[in-house]
């Protein structure tokens, strides 16, 4: 008895622990942080970053309405305090190091911080760049360019910038849609051009809307000009990264020296109102979304992290209201300025995050064998972060493992990593195999012929030929047989349905059958490359329910709308000609699959082509079997299809209402019956 009243004791006080370390851990993390998989879906994983501080203020110097921030090289904090019309120079610990440029700036909206200690402030107000040197004096200022090329109407309204090592500086101005403004400090500032111009879409209805309309309603229409970059940050290298608020995949860009993107991500995983951008330490860059919301990405533009997020009204550490800045040292601390608060929020990374950037850093290097063991331990806290997944099939192949290198890029769903190391495997076995390859053919081919010589002298298959015969006038055979006859020539297979008896259910409905194994077998089974389903999902039931209700609805509704337009065709000969119709996907679908088990990215096109032609086939042999099967001319045949497929919608929609109606019914019956079971309780 005190055994169990011990271990009562015991296991709560184990729940109490453990709720009470799950709020700890609550507290410390108000948000959550995702990442996306290789199905680019977004899903939860490990915490990143944790916000550990907050800086309201240097010393006793408040903020006012701060819009932007920069690290220094030494560590160093300035923020442009927009609302007091300086720069704060401060320390990670909120003491205040020194304030620049009162009386000098009117509005500074955008601040820089040069390795030689030069500060560059963006003052949209005044309209111009000014320069401070490291101990605070104005040391020049660049007014707007003087050149034609900049454009007379265009004003100077400068609100970010970025600095190179040559001292060519990167402004954003607000309302210029040509680009980024280049400047270089030579002759008191020489207009470069404009760099990386975001484009405009124009839809294929907007250019047709263009050229019929007049002057005067073309001037109505709402003007297609580029969007205005938000912000930008410059990396290590010198590659300019820009943000531009509704730009779609072009939202996060890569620019080099040409002014050429260099990402390419298509995951739609960019931020939706983005404010600022800060290059990482292991070729990776931080974007801020206005709402609070932290992305960071690869030098590819892929998703690795997004954290934070809007603070409620609860005031907790790590969420926002307004973001205006984000920067990062050399530390890794993520520093997110909030405007609306006049506050600095802290992150540190975690060690998940810490071997993430280890394993980042060592590839960047070459160094493939020693990254592999950050990206194990970071496997071993989280097998299913396919970031890490695929890093660590990228270090094998590089390391020229390449079943290693399948199996993890297949782990990952990198589709491209897997064909690259699935090429590599395939050209190996080639080269060891190739002669004996050719050598079995030559002798298949050789054999092929001397039996046919032999046969044709000695009548060695004659037996065998007729029992084969024999086999093909069994009626079963000889219906099987017959039905592949549609694939080469429908017309007379048709009249042989509507006209010669040959319409059935049982090999109509056996066809069918083969029609779904293949379909089952080849949507679960194919080769990785071709797979648009994810590992370990299976809805077989209600793929086989799908395709039987497909059919049935396309036959019920053929026939009706035939019947009413005088159509021949009865109920079981509008099936076995539908049926009749897959025979295209039942013979074209075994060489799909196995080339989808052999080819790589760059052959894919093979299957699909096939996979084209099996559809196409299809189309045309169900078009000519409707059209003789009812002895309908050509245009009643379109007519008759465009009125079946309404009827299908009509009936789909239907059965729908049906549905809905009925799962309110039971639903309302279950709120009775757990209502009298309540009451009857007292």
């Amino acid at each position: 008895m005190h055994k169990l009243k011990r271990l009562a004791a015991a296991l709560l006080t184990a729940v109490v622990i453990c709720v009470m370390l799950s709020v700890s851990a609550f507290a410390d993390t108000p948000y959550v942080t995702y990442t996306i998989n290789g199905y680019g879906q977004i899903r939860p994983t490990q915490t990143a970053y944790l916000a550990h501080a907050t800086i309201t203020k240097f010393g006793d110097q408040a903020l006012a309405s701060p819009s932007d921030i920069c690290i220094a090289d030494d560590g160093l904090i300035y923020v442009a305090d927009s609302g007091n019309s300086r720069i704060v120079v401060g320390d990670p610990d909120g003491e205040l190091v020194r304030t620049i440029g009162e009386g000098i700036l009117v509005n500074p909206r955008g601040v820089f911080v040069t390795s030689d200690g030069s500060v560059y402030v963006a003052d949209r107000d005044a309209g111009k760049i000014f320069v401070f040197g490291d101990s605070g004096e104005l040391v020049g200022e660049y007014s707007k360019p003087a050149s034609p090329l900049y454009g007379d109407e265009v004003s100077f309204l400068p609100i970010k910038i970025a600095v190179n090592d040559a001292g060519i500086m990167f402004v954003v101005c607000e309302s210029n849609t040509n680009g980024i403004v280049e400047i270089s400090p030579t002759d008191g500032g020489t207009f470069l051009g404009y760099f990386g111009t975001n484009y405009t879409e124009k839809s294929l209805t907007a250019i047709i809307y263009r050229a019929i309309l007049t002057d005067e309603q073309r001037a109505k229409m709402v003007s297609n000009i580029p969007a205005t970059p938000t912000n930008l940050t410059i990396d290590e290298k010198g590659l300019i990264y820009t943000v531009t608020r509704g730009n779609k995949n072009d939202t996060l860009k890569r620019l080099n020296i040409a002014g050429t993107n260099m990402l390419h991500n298509t995951d739609d995983t960019y931020a939706d109102t983005p404010t600022a951008a800060a290059a990482g330490n292991h070729d990776n860059v931080y974007v801020a979304d206005q709402q609070g919301y932290i992305f960071e990405y690869n030098n590819e533009g892929e998703m690795i992290f997004v954290f934070g997020g809007p603070d409620d009204g609860s005031q907790r550490v790590g969420l926002s209201t307004m973001v205006s800045g984000i920067a990062v040292d050399k530390q890794d601390h993520i520093y997110v300025l909030d405007s609306d608060k006049a506050q600095i929020q802290i992150y540190s990374p975690t060690e998940f995050t810490d071997l993430l950037h280890n394993a980042l850093y060592l590839y960047s290097k070459g160094r493939y064998t020693e990254a592999k063991a950050p990206l194990s331990e970071i496997l071993r806290m989280n097998s299913m972060f396919d970031y890490a997944n695929k890093a660590m099939g990228r270090c094998y192949f590089r390391e020229e493992n390449y079943s290693e290198a399948m199996r993890y890029a297949r782990l990952a769903k990198d589709y491209s990593g897997y064909s690259d190391a699935y090429w590599e495997i395939r050209n190996v076995w080639l080269k060891n195999n190739i002669i004996t390859v050719m050598i079995l053919l030559a002798l298949m081919f050789a054999s092929v012929k001397l039996l046919k010589l032999i046969d044709k002298k000695k009548q060695i298959f004659e037996k065998p030929r007729e029992i084969i015969d024999g086999i093909l006038e069994n009626s079963f055979i000889d219906d099987f047989m017959y039905s592949f006859r549609f694939m080469k020539k429908p017309a007379d297979t048709a009249y042989g349905i509507a006209a010669e008896g040959r319409e059935g259910w049982l090999m109509p409905s056996l066809l069918l059958l083969i029609f779904t194994a293949e379909f089952v077998i080849n949507k679960y089974t194919c080769g990785f490359l071709m797979k648009n389903v994810m590992d370990g999902r299976y809805e077989i039931l209600s793929d086989i329910g799908m395709i039987i209700a497909v059919v049935a609805a396309v036959t019920i509704c053929t026939y009706l709308v035939c019947t009413i337009n005088e159509g021949e065709g009865t109920v079981k000969k509008i099936y076995t000609f539908i049926c009749y119709s897959l025979t295209p996907y039942i013979v074209l679908t075994p060489v799909i699959y196995i080339l989808s088990h052999v080819l790589t990215n760059n052959e894919m096109f093979l299957p699909a082509m096939l996979s084209v032609l099996t559809y196409g086939w299809i189309a045309v042999i169900a078009f000519i079997g409707l059209k003789e099967v009812n002895n309908f001319t050509v245009i009643q045949t379109i007519r008759v299809i465009f009125l079946t497929l309404f009827a299908a919608l009509i009936l789909a929609l239907l059965i729908f209402i049906i549905y809905v109606l009925w799962a309110q019914v039971f639903g309302f019956i279950g709120e009775i019956i757990g209502e009298g079971v309540y009451l009857l309780g007292y």
